[in-house]
């Protein structure tokens, strides 16, 4: 009798051992689940990925997950707007200021994205006084920064289709006044039309410009040839803007703010 009592214990306990080990497997799934599901993850869900990771402090996973967005060929001002502070935050200058930049090529006008770029660039260690430009060269950057090339070629348009209205007016009127209105009209959005797009041209370049780079490195010498054994100019550090006039193999030719030129390595910099 009490052997049978036994067998009848062992089998009510197996399934309870059972069930625990089964227990202790599908604990185990879902840190496996959470990679998977990470890895093949929306860009929806890497944006908000990202972006909790930011407010919650964690700017390395908030780099990571942006950067992960931008290998998928995804791109935006918002993106590289909260790419670069997460990479502030990391103390990294020259990714904020390169992407601060990429921002500004997509949003020319925004006044946050350059006032952040002023921040991160305050805190470079090179302090290169620029070349002073000619007032209206600057007014008119200034002008054609207050918008992106999209918003431009928009206005170019209407400007074109004003003129054209306005210009049909003026021929088929029947009445001075009529006619007069059309006339000047005419002109005027023929003008806004034309200054539209030379500044819708002026942006599209700027955002195809690929001269411009910014130095990664934490120092990078900059060379009088594309030689290292070469006799050493200066010295260049993180974040610092540069312009590139050359190229021979492994080495670019740059010019800086102060027009100072030189031979840098590929590798110590980054095209904007």
């Amino acid at each position: 009798m009490k052997y049978r009592l036994f067998i009848l214990f062992l089998l009510l306990c197996t399934p309870g051992l059972r069930a625990q080990e089964g227990a202790d497997s599908l604990a185990q799934q879902p840190v496996a689940a959470t990679t998977d599901a990470v890895a093949a993850a929306t860009p929806e869900a890497l944006w908000d990925l990202a972006n909790t990771a930011y407010i919650n402090g964690d700017y390395r996973t908030a780099t990571e997950t942006y950067e992960r967005i931008l290998d998928e060929g995804l791109s935006s001002v918002k993106l590289y707007y909260n790419l670069a502070n997460a990479c502030f935050k990391e103390d990294r200058l020259g990714k904020a200021i390169l992407y601060y930049h990429r921002a500004l090529r997509e949003a020319p006008g925004s006044n946050d994205i350059r006032y952040n770029l002023s921040v991160a660039e305050a805190r470079t260690k090179d302090n290169i006084a620029q070349i002073p430009e000619f007032f209206l060269t600057q007014w008119l950057r200034d002008i054609r920064h207050a918008m992106s090339c999209t918003a431009w070629t928009v206005l170019s348009l209407a400007a074109l289709a004003i003129a054209l209205t306005a210009l049909l007016l003026f021929l088929l009127a029947q009445r001075m006044r009529p006619r007069k209105a059309g006339f000047y009209t005419t002109l005027a959005a023929a003008v806004v039309f034309l200054l539209a797009s030379w500044f819708a041209a002026g942006e599209r370049r700027e955002m195809l410009d690929d001269t411009q780079a910014v130095v990664m490195n934490a120092s990078a010498v900059v060379k009088s040839s594309p030689d290292k054994s070469s006799t050493d100019l200066f010295v260049l550090h993180e974040g610092t803007l540069v312009e590139i006039s050359g190229e021979l193999e492994n080495w670019c030719e740059i010019t800086i703010a102060d027009g100072k030129k030189g031979w840098i390595e590929q590798r110590a910099i980054e095209r904007i």
